[in-house]
């Protein structure tokens, strides 16, 4: 699986009173998107923390072309940049029920040893459930 998508409705707390979403949201949003691609491949985060493994956000690159409102039907899809080795890279698409696209962005997460904190090696599992 390289991508996934997954679509939900602005709620009235992520917005501004002008009824925009407030930037520091669409974080979040990645966020969903992320954890919903790895769920949809297998591989829980809940279970990844249990054994140890950590997957910090390293860099998040977000460009705004347009907002989303207020009760909008939003769709993120998240993309796969390339095979996990020590990083993870992914590249999403915001966009609105009307196909415009809101936000590009890119995040870099590590896969990291909780405990020690170091970077570790992509689990052996991941690879092989893209593979």
């Amino acid at each position: 699986m390289v991508f996934d998508e997954i679509s939900f409705r602005v709620r009235y707390g992520e917005t501004d009173q002008m009824g925009v979403v407030y930037h520091g949201n669409y974080a979040q949003y990645l966020e969903m998107g992320r954890v919903e691609w790895l769920r949809k491949l297998g591989v829980s985060y809940k279970e990844m923390e249990a054994q140890g493994i950590i997957l910090p956000v390293i860099s998040l690159k977000m460009d705004f072309l347009k907002s989303a409102l207020y009760d909008d039907m939003i769709t993120v899809r998240t993309t796969l940049k390339k095979t996990p080795l020590v990083r993870i890279e992914f590249d999403y698409a915001i966009s609105n029920q009307e196909d415009e696209i809101l936000v590009k962005a890119n995040t870099v997460l590590a896969f990291m040893d909780a405990h020690k904190k170091r970077p570790i090696k992509c689990p052996d599992y991941i690879l092989t459930k893209l593979a």
